[in-house]
């Protein structure tokens, strides 16, 4: 199950709105959807989180570029809302490096779900794709994202199943955080 939210910063302190993300299909449209919850320009905090599998933060300050804090980017890729998240500059691929050359495959036939000999054996492990294979376990991105709102790098880095709550609380955004919950 997943969860998204906006927290605003505002001259009265934090907004949250609960976010739909079926239509973001990139970075820059989840940017565009916070920078669309602050007229003024004030930091906007994306967060998003899979239950008992990773959580992401998104920062944006105005138009500067978002500053992005994954905590787990090998559980984020398997996710549609975590490769939002993960994109080539955050894991340090050029882009286009995140597919299989498909000339160097060995093409026989079985790739449109026929079992080959192998699978009919029952020992066959199903092959892992180039792009999850080139992202790193554990966290990425900016781990500093949040600390001049009062979270530190190592605090971010030991949150855990509920690392949301946990922001909200350090930000002083529990209470509106939880309205949108």
């Amino acid at each position: 199950m997943y969860f998204a939210a906006l927290l605003a910063r505002t001259e009265d302190g934090w907004e949250a709105s609960d976010t739909e993300l079926d239509d973001v299909e990139t970075l820059s449209d989840l940017a565009d959807l916070a920078r669309e919850a602050s007229p003024d320009e004030d930091t906007v905090l994306v967060l998003i989180e899979q239950e008992d599998g990773w959580f992401g933060v998104v920062r944006v300050d105005g138009e500067d570029d978002p500053r992005i804090y994954v905590s787990d980017a090998s559980a984020a890729v398997r996710s549609s809302y975590g490769e939002i998240l993960l994109t080539d500059e955050l894991l340090g691929r050029n882009p286009g490096d995140d597919g299989p050359d498909l000339d160097a495959l060995d093409l026989d036939g079985t790739e449109d779900g026929e079992p080959d000999d192998d699978e009919d054996a029952g020992g066959a492990e199903p092959a892992t794709g180039a792009a999850e294979s080139t992202v790193p376990h554990g966290p990425v991105g900016d781990p500093d994202i949040l600390e001049d709102l009062g979270v530190s790098e190592k605090e971010l880095r030991l949150m855990s199943e509920d690392a949301l709550t946990e922001i909200a609380e350090a930000l002083g955004a529990s209470e509106v955080l939880e309205t949108v919950r």
